[in-house]
């Protein structure tokens, strides 16, 4: 069971850390060494959805990462488990339950970890990683320490939707200012020509667009060389 007051402070710092614009990387690790610290489990790593799949994204140290990977390679274990399901996985001792995946539990038994918990990353009825917590010894899971380490680990799911949504928007913002740029030098390109050739804006727009089909170019490549080296199609 987690001390309270560890428990108390571990909340308002992870917390802190929250509003400090860190990656998402630095987020689930620091994640991690909170959770082991908090309910002194000897290792914890992180993984997270992507392409369908679940991704190793950070461990504390190495026996942790070899577990992850093997659950990424086989995508078969504990953590995969508690991401599929939504709910939490827990394995007191490891020999009990060998045969369930293959792999990873013989990857645990070489790294000496005994006890597991998966803990799945979910928010809002999406489950978008999970973490993974390892001991080297027997161990029952309580319900205070499963508790525990899912408010942190919700805590880290809702940064991690957060920063996912902001740069889903900025990449929105970039594809709008490029649009918008695209049109302001098509713009300039269609009244160089007009002036130029002596015809009109829509005269010059079907010019530079039969210029950028018959020779294979995107529109704004043409219009870009209308402004800056001179082109002048249909002169």
């Amino acid at each position: 069971m987690a001390d309270q007051e560890l428990l108390a402070r571990t909340l308002s710092e992870f917390a802190a850390i929250l509003v400090r614009g860190l990656t998402v990387s630095d987020v689930l690790h620091d994640l991690a060494e909170r959770v082991t610290g908090v309910l002194r489990v000897d290792s914890a790593g992180a993984s997270m959805l992507e392409s369908g799949q679940l991704r190793f994204v950070t461990a504390l140290d190495e026996r942790a990462r070899r577990l992850e990977q093997a659950q990424e390679r086989a995508q078969a274990g504990p953590c995969v488990d508690a991401w599929l399901s939504g709910e939490t996985v827990v394995i007191s001792d490891l020999s009990e339950c060998a045969s369930s995946w293959g792999t990873f539990a013989q990857e645990a038994g070489e790294s000496g970890i005994v006890a597991i918990a998966g803990i799945p990353m979910r928010l809002d009825g999406k489950r978008i990683g999970a973490l993974g917590l390892y001991h080297a010894a027997q161990r029952v899971w309580s319900p205070g320490d499963l508790g525990t380490a899912r408010v942190l680990t919700d805590m880290a799911a809702s940064y991690v939707m957060n920063a996912s949504e902001l740069d889903r928007q900025r990449r929105i913002n970039r594809q709008l200012q490029q649009a918008l740029d695209s049109r302001i030098i098509i713009e300039q390109a269609k009244g160089v020509l007009a002036a130029e050739l002596g015809v009109s804006v829509d005269k010059a727009f079907d010019l530079m667009r039969r210029h950028a089909r018959s020779h294979h170019a995107n529109l704004l490549a043409v219009a870009q060389a209308v402004v800056h080296l001179g082109l002048r199609p249909g002169s």
